[in-house]
């Protein structure tokens, strides 16, 4: 089994108000596992959430702020890799 943290225990570490985790959760931004009726995250989505936490209370981003910085940083990140993989295919000597 992945590691993983509890949602409770992320609202005690990080300060936060259980709705907002559950709105993140609600609007696909996070992807939770549930056992025993404990809803858990997976340490490899920590890093995310980390991110939506900072700019919901440090940066005081609403919801559907935080949902489209994400979506707008998704786009650049593919058109930026679309862009190696045409700059590659571009450089490689066709020989």
């Amino acid at each position: 089994m992945s590691e993983r943290i509890s949602r409770e225990e992320l609202v005690k570490i990080y300060n936060i108000e259980i709705t907002f985790f559950d709105s993140l959760e609600e609007a696909g931004l996070l992807k939770t596992v549930t056992e025993n009726e404990v809803k858990y995250l997976l340490y490899d989505e920590l890093e995310l959430f980390e991110r939506f936490a900072n700019w919901h209370y440090d940066l005081d981003v609403n919801l559907p702020g935080v949902e489209v910085i994400h979506h707008l940083l998704q786009k650049m990140e593919r058109l930026t890799e679309e862009n190696r993989r045409l700059i590659q295919l571009l450089t490689e000597d066709p020989f």
